[in-house]
């Protein structure tokens, strides 16, 4: 699809070089919009019937704070790439985040929080975590591929009545 040819042009190219064109860089691409749209299948299936509240910084898990820690480093990082206008370099540090720590990583550590309906509160914060990192990481992606964040984003959440009009994610210093 068109997101992920525009993800394919961006990645790995520096400015004023040529770039050869491969038809596994784009299947590559596909693949990672295929692991974005799954992830939030799999968020929305489990926020399904439940309503999400904002927990107490102390109902947070230590694997919450430490996915939370590291989506603010990425917006710090993602954001100042933007301004020197290093766009393959900002894509590449949100597609790493996205695959590795978010998917690979903390949703596979949730997920006995996610199944164990006995624990209330665990179970809000990781529901409460995991929408909130997936919204601001789609935020981040959005320049990149607009089509799929858009129709997830929308589909998440009904504050905001698009990505492309949404607050960008902004850093915090701890």
């Amino acid at each position: 699809g068109a997101d992920a040819l525009r993800l394919t042009l961006i990645t790995g190219n520096a400015p004023g070089n040529d770039m050869r064109f491969y038809y596994e860089r784009v299947e590559n691409s596909r693949n990672f919009a295929n692991k974005v749209w799954n992830a939030s299948r799999f968020i929305m299936m489990n926020m399904e019937g439940k309503e999400v509240t904002t927990p107490a910084a102390n109902e947070l898990a230590p694997v919450d704070k430490w996915i939370l820690s590291k989506l603010n480093t990425l917006v710090k990082d993602v954001t100042d790439n933007m301004e020197s206008f290093e766009l393959g370099i900002a894509v590449q540090k949100v597609y790493d985040f996205i695959w590795d720590e978010f998917c690979d990583w903390y949703i596979e550590m949730v997920k006995p929080r996610l199944y164990n309906s006995d624990d209330a509160v665990s179970q809000n914060a990781a529901l409460w975590t995991l929408k909130t990192v997936l919204l601001d990481a789609l935020k981040l992606l959005h320049p990149y591929m607009p089509f799929i964040t858009e129709e997830i984003f929308c589909t998440l959440q009904s504050v905001e009545e698009s990505i492309m009009i949404s607050k960008w994610p902004e850093f915090t210093a701890d």
